[in-house]
């Protein structure tokens, strides 16, 4: 590892002015990520600021009656808060199926949303990445690429984004509150902070340099079933290969409003709104919404099967909704 310098900050701002003292720094919180990668030499800051001080571990209900998540809210916390078992219930079980309840305790809100591709090849020294070293080349692309991306990806990087949380949020809409190193504060839709690789695979988020989240918002609640399915290859402390974050209103028989965010499948959390319109009945819809949605995929031999569970996964998910709402009605 090499030489680095440590600063602990109190506040928010402090933590931008730290940044703007020196730029090629990075925020520390939970560490779940940063120092594995530290350890690996795929980040070598010169400087880290601790920002586990600054007080922004907190969840309270906003003035709309949505949730404001701080930053630094640990994912176990989250995951047990009774207002988002209660109202968001996607949320928490989608956190529950990330990693293990040691990281859960340890890993933040907003580190989660940071976090890096998983992909062999990312990780691996000797190999190209283009995420690691830009104009390298992707090694995955012709190489081992079964739990990596179908759709979304590049002829740059074909990496899959590893959150489970990222996945919940996109399918209630969250939005993400920053502060930047000037100091200034921006709002971001969860939609539009996860950029896909293009020929730039190492720009992951519209994030600038020093730029810290300092809360994650959740609208009002918006009632309906909520599902987060994740399939893997072991029951525990895997990464998906599939995973469905689901919320479905039905109306008797029918299927009225539903959001659907896939995992697994993209470089950032996938959902096309476009696909949950017009649907007709909802013994069809998810064949439906898996046609837009996943319109334009572009898988290899060794992940075109994920195109085909994500179907199904997606089909049983609301064939049991359905299923329980029409038990509920009698």
């Amino acid at each position: 590892m090499k030489h680095f310098s440590y600063e602990r900050v109190s506040s928010p701002s402090e933590a931008a002015q730290a940044f703007e003292r020196n730029p090629g720094a990075r925020y520390l919180a939970g560490g779940t990520n940063l120092i594995d990668l530290m350890k690996l030499d795929i980040e070598a800051p010169e400087h880290l600021i601790d920002v586990n001080c600054i007080g922004l571990d907190g969840i309270e209900q906003t003035l709309d009656g949505g949730l404001r998540i701080g930053a630094l809210a640990r994912n176990s916390d989250v995951a047990t808060d009774e207002r988002v078992r209660r109202d968001y219930p996607v949320l928490a079980r989608a956190l529950v199926s990330g990693a293990s309840g040691q990281l859960r305790n340890r890993a933040t809100v907003g580190g989660n949303l940071l976090q890096r591709t998983r992909c062999v090849y990312f990780y691996s020294g000797d190999l190209p990445c283009n995420k690691r070293h830009p104009g390298s080349g992707c090694a995955a692309i012709e190489g081992m690429s079964r739990a990596l991306a179908v759709i979304g990806g590049s002829e740059s990087c074909i990496a899959t984004h590893p959150s489970d949380m990222a996945i919940a949020l996109r399918a209630l809409d969250a939005v993400v509150e920053t502060i930047l190193p000037d100091g200034s504060k921006r709002v971001l839709p969860i939609a539009d902070m996860h950029v896909l690789p293009g020929q730039t695979p190492h720009i992951e988020t519209v994030l600038v340099p020093g730029e810290l989240i300092t809360s994650v918002v959740l609208p009002r609640p918006i009632g309906g079933a909520h599902r987060y399915l994740k399939l893997r290859d072991r029951a525990s402390y895997a990464f998906a290969n599939v995973s469905i974050a689901l919320v479905a209103h039905f109306d008797g028989p029918k299927l009225g409003a539903v959001r659907v965010a896939f995992g697994g499948l993209a470089p950032k959390p996938w959902r096309v709104e476009e696909a949950e319109s017009g649907i007709s009945s909802a013994s069809d819809a998810a064949s439906q919404i898996a046609d837009v949605a996943l319109s334009g995929a572009v898988p290899t031999k060794q992940n075109a099967f994920k195109l085909s569970l994500a179907r199904r996964a997606l089909s049983v998910l609301l064939m049991e909704e359905r299923q329980r709402n029409d038990r509920k009605s009698q």
